[in-house]
């Protein structure tokens, strides 16, 4: 991905999410550990969804996991997305504990499969934006 033609509208990063920016452009997936039950969690948020405590770090997590579920983007909601259709968003359990839900990218012709194994992998849009996208471990390691 190169910044001359990323033309897909920025994330504005607020409060709770700029750890989580950095920690991308850093190379590193970092995911909210409630401090109160210790539940980690994706995508960032004031809250925790099992014991509702605002007390919360960051974490580093590996990033290796299993497909969980997928879908074929066919339809571009924003004109930016038009040239970039199909693409293959994928929902995977990182870690064993984060679901995430990030674009494959993968050169494999081979059909995905639930339980596939999946890495995050890391691609430098900007000085400012560094994005998460899955790789195929079989495929592409």
């Amino acid at each position: 991905m190169s910044a001359s033609n990323y033309l897909v509208p920025e994330p504005d990063a607020g409060p709770d999410t700029q750890p989580y920016w950095d920690g991308l452009r850093d190379g590193r997936f970092l995911v909210q550990k409630c401090r109160g039950c210790g539940k980690r969690r994706h995508y960032p948020r004031p809250l925790c969804d099992r014991c509702h405590s605002f007390d919360t770090e960051w974490v580093s997590v590996e990033g290796r996991g299993t497909v969980h579920s997928w879908t074929v983007c066919h339809h571009a909601f924003l004109p930016a997305f038009k040239d970039r259709v199909p693409y293959l968003m994928v929902i995977a359990d990182i870690d064993g504990d984060v679901r995430v839900n990030l674009q494959l990218e993968s050169a494999s012709h081979q059909p995905l499969k639930i339980g596939d194994a999946v890495r995050i992998e890391y691609r430098t849009v900007n000085e400012r934006l560094t994005l998460p996208v899955l790789v195929r471990e079989a495929a592409d390691a």
